[in-house]
């Protein structure tokens, strides 16, 4: 195992309590969350702060090991580059970094399963050491995929062992060891989304919770680290929520009833929602009435931008000259068909069900595209040849019905960055009401 000496760096960019004071209230019978949002696409980001910025309280942000890892991920980006990335755009927005929250989410072996279970974990150790020195002070630790010399399911016993190493990188690592707040739990939704059709899912059983958080509990203990157990704020169970390629399992109170009661003597813990993008805003409020306060949405918000920059180049292809236009959609599907690893073994069907996938599914496997060169530059080009453009509001109604209307009332500008940034945050409002923020700042909760 390598352990970092821990580095002189700025303080860190987070509220160093803010995830405690949620879990007091939230223990307190004020049902209150946090949405965290998992995406690096820069307009998803812009959204979130725009949102923040009119809803108050803090933002929290999380990258995940696909995205961001030591070496890039698949954004191209380092934990560093990606808060500053996160910190600039929430600057322009009139966030303020005291208000971020930064997270690393499935930290652990993911990206290196192929590899004997001894390099993978001296790779794991390198990712957890580069996030908490960029300052990310909410860590999930995620050892539960097997490695390539693994049997096929770990024992709760080395996952924990297995977490409780990489707990002890990011202590030593990090600029200020007690602003970390830890996330556990080896009942996770498989990072990047399922891989299959979602048949016969339930929540996590309440023994196995337990048995989760006992072998935890001794892991950290044996390693001299029982300390740190009261910043462990988040348990991530199953409340049986998923989705994949053309259906949305929605949360279900009446499977959850003995589960909830898991963390009855875990004063400061409360359980984190993993694959909540779809949920009803009803389903929402009712995860974090029932003890999910921390709720995680990714492929529902670059879902939701798609839905939006598609709708905007077919305005595009009314206004403007073929020679001119950004082919979008079209650079997308051949960027995907070019590099399908993305995509390829999550999608079956024949080859009209798997463009259909391509370009529409839940599961927004072209998420994974954004980043590509090729696909920024399209965007681009959409986006300026319609802020060239005088937008006809028929279009606007036809494209983007709900955003017409906002621009009919004069709370919104016909001004395409505009239109996309709203139409993600309408899921981000959903969030935000679930979680019991109204916009001036008030705690607020629908039954």
């Amino acid at each position: 195992m390598r352990v970092r000496m821990r580095r002189v760096l700025a303080p860190a960019t987070a509220l160093s309590d803010a995830l405690g004071d949620l879990v007091r209230r939230h223990r307190a019978g004020r049902p209150v969350g946090i949405t965290s949002v998992c995406s690096a696409h820069p307009l998803v980001l812009e959204a979130t702060m725009r949102e923040a910025a009119a809803a108050g309280g803090p933002v929290l942000v999380e990258a995940t090991s696909n995205q961001v890892d030591q070496t890039g991920g698949y954004t191209g980006m380092r934990p560093a580059d990606f808060s500053l990335l996160v910190e600039g755009i929430a600057g322009r927005c009139g966030v303020g970094p005291d208000r971020l929250i930064l997270g690393g989410d499935h930290l652990g072996p993911n990206r290196w399963r192929d590899l004997p279970a001894a390099e993978a974990m001296d790779r794991a150790d390198d990712l957890v050491a580069a996030y908490a020195e960029a300052g990310y002070t909410k860590i999930h630790l995620d050892c539960s995929m097997a490695c390539a010399d693994d049997p096929a399911r770990l024992t709760d016993e080395v996952v924990s062992t297995r977490a409780a190493r990489l707990l002890a990188v990011a202590e030593a690592a990090a600029p200020d060891p007690a602003a970390l707040s830890y996330v556990i739990g080896t009942e996770v939704p498989v990072p990047g989304g399922a891989a299959e059709a979602i048949a016969g899912l339930a929540p996590t059983t309440p023994p196995a919770a337990r048995a989760t958080l006992r072998a935890h509990r001794q892991a950290f203990a044996a390693a001299g680290l029982d300390a740190v157990w009261p910043r462990v704020r988040g348990l991530v169970v199953q409340p049986g929520v998923e989705f994949d390629e053309w259906q949305v399992v929605d949360y279900d109170p009446t499977r959850t009833t003995e589960l909830r009661r898991v963390l009855d003597t875990e004063a400061n813990m409360v359980f984190e929602a993993h694959s909540t993008d779809y949920q009803t805003p009803a389903g929402l409020a009712a995860l974090v009435r029932d003890h999910w306060a921390v709720l995680k949405v990714g492929p529902g918000l670059t879902f939701a931008l798609r839905e939006a920059l598609f709708a905007l180049e077919a305005v595009e292809r009314e206004l403007c000259a073929d020679d001119s236009l950004s082919r979008l959609s079209e650079v997308l599907e051949e960027r995907m068909l070019a590099e399908p690893r993305s995509w390829d073994r999550y999608y079956g069907g024949d080859d009209r069900e798997r463009r259909l996938a391509r370009r529409f599914s839940f599961s927004d496997r072209l998420r994974y595209y954004w980043p590509e060169a090729d696909v920024r530059a399209a965007e681009e080009r959409l986006l300026d040849n319609l802020s060239e453009a005088e937008l006809p509001l028929p279009l606007l109604s036809q494209a983007l019905p709900v955003q017409y209307a906002r621009i009919r009332e004069g709370s919104l500008a016909a001004e395409p960055r505009a239109l996309v940034i709203d139409h993600v945050c309408d899921v981000l409002r959903a969030y935000r009401r679930a979680c019991g923020v109204i916009a001036t700042g008030e705690e607020h909760h629908t039954p």
